[in-house]
């Protein structure tokens, strides 16, 4: 038998839309597209790159963290990027300082908008917790 498990941050977007942050069926853990908002559920960092960049993965450390996952079990990640072109470098540097030498399935998306104004970035994951922590 399966079991689920599900995780929210309790910030109002998650009843406003109808959605859990991530949920871990089996082994998976499938995260919901991660972005910069704070413990109240307050979107910080307005077109600031690498500030929303770091909240986005201290957010995704808070999942991690909750389903005893490390970020050495995430398996793949997707990145919707508004101006990729530009802040491409960050990208690349701020996924290198998060996940050190380990190296996830990737997909990077430059995208036109996301949902908060100002908002330049957005990460989804998949975690297998069979892997080694």
């Amino acid at each position: 038998m399966t079991t689920i498990d599900v995780f929210h941050h309790d910030v109002p977007a998650e009843d406003d839309f109808g959605y859990s942050q991530a949920i871990k069926s089996g082994e998976l853990i499938h995260v919901s597209g991660q972005l910069a908002l704070d413990e109240s559920g307050e979107f910080r960092h307005t077109d600031d790159f690498a500030g929303q960049l770091q909240l986005t993965y201290a957010n995704t450390d808070r999942i991690l963290d909750h389903f005893g996952a490390t970020r050495n079990q995430v398996v793949s990640q997707v990145l919707y990027v508004v101006d990729l072109r530009h802040n491409a470098p960050a990208t690349a540097e701020g996924n290198r300082a998060y996940f050190g030498g380990h190296r996830p399935a990737s997909t990077v998306l430059g995208v036109t908008e996301l949902t908060f104004p100002g908002q330049v970035v957005e990460i989804s994951f998949v975690i297998d917790t069979k892997l080694p922590a």
